[in-house]
């Protein structure tokens, strides 16, 4: 389990394609400092395995469900990356639990700044709008953030500085796209009421 508060920015510095799989190398000296095979670390969202690990550097394998429900294939070398380790038993809960498993894909919009902030944009997909809710929890690249906005079709989010400063939001621009995972309770809930005869509709 993750809490979508990024300890660092990333980078790719090697891509192989397996055919229905990839293979990433990616540099983060904080989260491979003491990483092990078989540890978990988000990428960009994505909880993916660590099967070598080399100084400040470690490789996971993606396999092709993973690339087509998220945008890890459209990295490159040299691309930056939220990075995150797996929060430890006991820790503090410092944004919202955040399993790793991408529900689907977003684009950013627009950018609109401000003197101490910035409003981030992002096109929702149709399926996953039910599970929005204006100041609610949201994770967009790995990120734990609270939405300002709930429409049909997007939402939007206000960044300080230090997450624009610290992750790949402040990099994005308008028509590049980001990974989502709504609230993991939200779907319980929905999943629940289904089951549950007389239930409120």
């Amino acid at each position: 389990m993750f809490t979508g508060i990024v300890e660092e920015l990333g980078e790719v510095t090697a891509v192989e394609n397996l055919g229905d799989a990839s293979r990433f190398r990616l540099r983060g000296p904080v989260v491979t400092d003491g990483a092990k095979h078989g540890d978990s670390i988000a990428v960009n969202g994505v909880c993916l395995t660590v099967v070598e690990h080399e100084g400040d550097e470690f490789t996971a394998d993606v396999m092709a469900e993973t690339l087509k429900r998220s945008s890890l294939g459209a990295l490159t070398v040299g691309s930056r990356v939220n990075l995150e380790r797996p929060t430890a038993v006991g820790a503090r809960l410092g944004g919202h639990i955040v399993q790793g498993h991408v529900d689907g894909t977003g684009q950013v919009l627009e950018r609109t700044p401000s003197e101490h902030w910035e409003i981030v944009k992002v096109a929702l997909p149709a399926d996953l709008a039910r599970y929005v809710v204006e100041k609610g929890s949201i994770t967009v690249d790995g990120i734990s953030l609270t939405v300002v906005e709930a429409g049909q079709d997007h939402f939007t989010v206000s960044l300080i500085p230090t997450t624009l400063d610290l992750t790949t939001l402040g990099l994005k621009q308008p028509g590049d796209p980001v990974n989502l995972e709504v609230d993991i309770v939200a779907k319980y809930v929905e999943r629940l009421m289904a089951a549950t005869p007389g239930a409120a509709k």
